[in-house]
């Protein structure tokens, strides 16, 4: 483990310092790396379940050491993290595990931290690796559900104790991989034959939705051959929502890396027009490949800016605006999210709110527009939703999904994981009357 171990400690300090996305940080760092598959997995491991369980490492750390965590070197901090995660968390003889956090600060180049690291990981084990339930009720509720202070009152206050509870309690674990099916590249039995060895739950909620047990799904026959992308059920759901039509004109304007688009030209089987923007150009592609892998004629990837009006584009049957938001319904996938500044959301609603407007403008007359979010935030959710139908009366909210049953069958849908397991999310619905 000591390989990986260095591995992981030198990626924590690039993700904090760098302050950006752990999947993509992780995903190029593999990629990179001359790591085997085994060696990836305990990376991967380790590295989420350091982050995922920041705050309760760093409490019990504050335990056996002298210096606030905050104040040690960030190298030596996370090595810690890694080594206390690792003793409390996984299947890991105790002995191998500091012997190789001990090593691990000599090769790091911090040999005299090598001390400090043996005496804090053989104390928490001389205690019994236990985690005290600190005294003060706030610190008690940040340790028991690894988030800040700020998170766990804001979804308490906006949705109550049970979601806040069923959203940060579900983060602290691997979150499922669930695909979607490519009706238009063959039958299930085909696409189950071409998926090997690959465990499959079939989602009872909607056709062609999978949940996946284990394995490498993109290294599967099924992969290359087009017949099923990585989508989570919300996002499949939300897709559902818009209802597009086989021959429909369809703009999604915030699609990368492509999910939504290419689950609606498959609902739309591959008949019409879907054009698929994004700001960035590499975005772009990502998007077209995509497209092509899964064999998908009808959709167009484009740059372009979804709060900028562009007058050459055709007005559309259906409109997605996926906007850009805080993500804190995906903090399973993301969790570097929860230590994020709540500040640096504050100018997000205006935003999504100009989006949304500029969207609108391209929804024809009896046309319907969807509205969505990876984040529990009433004001990027229904305050900006609700402020936009108070200053346009040519749109009404309408429900949608009715037969699914609850929470569906509204105007504007908030799902957290314990509805169906989904990621967090928000969508609504609307439709051009005039």
């Amino acid at each position: 483990m000591g390989a990986e171990l260095i591995f992981c400690v030198r990626l924590l300090d690039r993700t904090f310092a760098a302050q950006g996305y752990s999947n993509i940080a992780l995903d190029r760092a593999l990629r990179d790396s001359d790591l085997d598959a085994r060696q990836k997995s305990r990376v991967s491991a380790l590295y989420y379940g350091v982050l995922e369980r920041l705050p309760e490492l760093d409490y019990v750390l504050s335990l056996y050491s002298k210096k606030p965590p905050e104040k040690l070197d960030s190298t030596v901090r996370n090595l810690l993290r890694c080594g206390l995660y690792q003793l409390a968390h996984m299947h890991i003889p105790d002995n191998a595990a500091v012997n190789d956090c001990v090593t691990a600060a000599k090769k790091l180049r911090f040999t005299s931290a090598s001390g400090f690291v043996n005496a804090v990981l053989r104390s928490f084990v001389r205690d019994g690796k236990r985690i005290p339930a600190p005294k003060d009720p706030a610190l008690c509720q940040q340790v028991q559900y690894c988030a800040p202070g700020w998170l766990i009152e804001k979804l308490s206050a906006e949705y109550g104790e049970q979601v806040m509870d069923a959203l940060l309690s579900d983060a602290l674990g691997r979150p499922p991989v669930t695909l979607r099916r490519n009706p238009l590249a063959g039958d299930e039995a085909a696409f189950l034959h071409a998926m090997g060895q690959i465990p499959l739950e079939r989602h009872p909620l909607l056709p062609d939705c999978y949940t996946v047990q284990g394995g490498d799904v993109t290294g599967t026959e099924a992969f290359a051959k087009g017949m099923f992308h990585v989508q989570d059920l919300a996002s499949q759901l939300c897709c559902r929502a818009l209802e597009p039509r086989p021959g429909d004109t369809v703009l999604d304007l915030c699609a990368a890396p492509g999910g939504k688009s290419f689950t609606l030209a498959q609902l739309m089987e591959d008949r019409g027009t879907l054009l698929s923007f994004d700001l960035h150009p590499n975005r772009v592609k990502l998007i077209a490949q995509g497209a092509k892998r899964l064999h998908l004629q009808c959709v167009k990837a484009l740059e372009g800016d979804a709060s900028v009006h562009n007058p050459a584009l055709p007005m559309a049957d259906r409109v997605l605006c996926d906007v850009p938001c805080s993500g804190l319904g995906v903090i399973r996938r993301k969790p570097e999210i929860k230590y994020k500044d709540p500040a640096a959301f504050g100018g997000l609603p205006p935003v999504q709110a100009k989006i949304l407007e500029n969207g609108s403008r391209y929804v024809k007359p009896g046309g319907y527009l969807v509205y969505s979010t990876c984040t529990l935030s009433r004001a990027e959710n229904d305050a900006v939703v609700d402020g936009f139908l108070q200053q346009h009366p040519e749109f009404e909210g309408v429900p949608f999904l009715e037969s699914l049953g609850a929470p569906f069958g509204n105007r504007k849908v908030t799902l957290d994981p314990g509805c169906f397991g989904s990621d967090g999310f928000f969508m609504a619905k609307l439709k051009r009357t005039r």
